[in-house]
């Protein structure tokens, strides 16, 4: 897929910002501060719901503006479609070729991007949670019901949570626990499939990105024992959770982590092999996505040189300028080698003009 035009009103730095990027590279040049990532936000805005960057959508909106709209052309294996989204009073406003959607869920299924910025890190040495969500967006672009399990699922989370605190009786606790090892099945038998068509590709870019740290290894926990039923294990660690006031087991616990056989720990990786480490992730989704639908997701690669070392620069620009990707980059300035000029664009206070 790839975006043949992308409009924006009042988001963060611009009053406007008008971009007709080309089908491969397109380089973001500029300083610190001059608006070159909220281009790559409005992007990755499409594909998820929510920026890369910590804060509500509202922090996205220009400073003294209501909100913000966003416009983008975007070019799919079945065609060309209009993507409009905008927020403003709180809410958000969506629209596919002309028609006004409920939910930003068709937005979503529509529109697919990943993205490596400089918080990437978090997925090696972050919490949990920040591993759960990366692996959550691969299988939703898998399975569109897994959303819908989602939301169940913490629905009944919060009433047995509920009830953990202020008490219940057995048929309360035993009605939510079994929706629980219900949707709870559903989200881990669909995060192990869609784990066992990314590792391969994890292992592979590893090996090929971060050859110095020997053989890699990806493990994956489900958040609770599977040689027993989940409704099972709940009912028998209920007084332990009512100790503690929340519930322990479930896919709301799950994790998965990347590991090295010369790095057996986070601790042991440079800041520099960290990110590498973070980005092949982050790349391995983006070809598990073209695998599964035959076409790339757009790739947005924020600041990619900081920190890597020109051998590592050029391993990985070599891997992406090798793939039929749409890829939006950031610099301050252009790398010392790049696998072609792609087109560039000037980003500074807010403006952005072709260079």
């Amino acid at each position: 897929m790839r975006i043949d035009l992308l409009r924006a009103h009042h988001i963060r730095s611009f009053e406007a910002v008008e971009i007709v990027p080309g089908p491969h590279l397109n380089w973001l040049i500029g300083p610190n501060g001059a608006g070159k990532t909220t281009v790559l936000e409005a992007v990755y805005l499409l594909s998820h719901g929510h920026s890369f960057r910590t804060g509500a959508g509202d922090a996205l909106i220009q400073r003294d503006r209501a909100g913000f709209d966003l416009f983008v052309d975007l070019v799919r294996k079945n065609g060309r479609h209009r993507l409009g989204l905008a927020r403003g009073d709180g809410e958000w406003r969506v629209q596919i070729d002309g028609e006004s959607c409920a939910t930003l869920s068709p937005l979503l299924e529509m529109c697919a991007a990943v993205c490596f910025e400089p918080g990437s890190h978090a997925l090696i040495t972050g919490a949990a949670e920040i591993r759960r969500r990366f692996l959550d967006w691969g299988v939703f672009h898998v399975e569109h019901h897994s959303l819908d399990w989602w939301r169940e699922y913490r629905r009944a989370l919060r009433q047995r949570n509920a009830l953990l605190k202020r008490g219940g009786g057995l048929e309360q606790f035993g009605f939510w626990e079994a929706e629980l090892g219900r949707l709870g099945q559903c989200i881990d038998d669909a995060r192990r499939a869609y784990f066992g068509v990314l590792q391969p590709k994890v292992l592979g870019l590893a090996a090929t990105l971060l050859p110095e740290l020997g053989e890699p290894s990806l493990r994956f926990r489900s958040g609770w024992n599977r040689e027993r039923s989940l409704p099972e294990l709940l009912a028998e660690h209920r007084d332990q959770d009512i100790a503690r006031g929340h519930t322990r087991l479930g896919p709301h616990h799950g994790d998965w982590r990347l590991e090295f056989e010369r790095a057996p720990g986070r601790e042991f990786l440079s800041r520099g092999q960290t990110k590498l480490a973070a980005l092949v992730c982050v790349l391995a989704q983006a070809e598990a996505f073209a695998c599964r639908w035959d076409e790339w997701p757009l790739l947005c690669l924020d600041d990619l040189t900081s920190e890597l070392d020109d051998v590592h620069q050029r391993s990985v620009l070599e891997w992406v300028a090798a793939r039929a990707a749409q890829i939006w980059l950031t610099a301050t300035r252009l790398p010392a080698w790049t696998p072609e000029a792609g087109k560039q664009f000037h980003v500074e206070r807010g403006t952005l003009r072709p260079a």
